[in-house]
């Protein structure tokens, strides 16, 4: 019997049809296989809502604040695929951090983020104390690849920007196999940019709540306006 090879079955109940979707063209990354698990898409959110109702391969869950063993708690449980925890690095540093990296994991985090300040001592500090991998951003072209590669940092997170796809193409170019993701841009174009110059995995910042709702409201509008009409 002949089988159509290449198409999916795709199952949606009618409550789940407003899933948000990231852009298609990511699946041409090669993505970055963690404990057998391929990833390609990182949805870069800390909105449980918007977790719970997109198609990201995971979640990179880190905020401008000092990180909380209850938000990374929170956050495990809602989503449904791998999260990636930010366990501080700027403001937070040291035991701190060394500790949110032993709560992440223990929760059930597949990986710890460490922000672009975080010194190397805390990284190394971080690597003797979990068993998964640390994921160390990287903000411009100056940063010391190096010092974290040598400190323990497993994969690198870029986030430089518009100049995101250079950042990458020039680390690409001293590490041609170590594991990279990076933010894609808001179009397909930027998106493709940044993994032809060499990121395996991309982060996607979907749509805000309100952004959303603000849509989903003007649906609602012309559906009462064409009824009003009507009658």
């Amino acid at each position: 019997m002949h089988r159509e090879k290449g198409i999916a079955p795709e199952i949606v109940t009618n409550l789940r049809k407003d899933l948000i979707h990231v852009p298609n063209i990511i699946r041409n990354c090669s993505g970055i296989k963690i404990y057998g698990k391929r990833i390609k898409s990182i949805c870069y959110s800390t909105d449980i809502a918007i977790i719970r109702n997109i198609d990201a391969d995971a979640v990179i869950a880190v905020y401008p604040f000092t990180p909380h063993p209850t938000i990374t708690k929170a956050i495990i449980e809602s989503a449904d695929v791998p999260v990636f925890s930010g366990v501080g690095g700027g403001l937070t540093q040291g035991n701190r951090s060394v500790n949110m990296s032993m709560f992440a994991e223990a929760n059930g985090s597949i990986g710890v983020v460490v922000n672009a300040p975080t010194p190397k001592e805390t990284i190394y500090d971080i690597s003797q104390t979990i068993d998964i991998p640390i994921i160390g951003t990287v903000t411009s072209e100056f940063t010391d690849i190096d010092e974290k590669i040598a400190a323990g940092v497993q994969i690198l997170n870029v986030s430089g920007g518009k100049h995101t796809a250079h950042i990458v193409r020039t680390i690409r170019e001293r590490y041609p196999l170590f594991p990279i993701m990076a933010t894609g841009g808001p179009t397909e174009e930027s998106i493709m940019e940044t993994i032809d110059a060499g990121a395996n995995a991309i982060t996607y910042t979907p749509p805000s709540n309100g952004t959303l709702f603000s849509k989903k409201m003007q649906n609602y509008r012309a559906v009462e306006k064409e009824e009003h009409h009507i009658e």
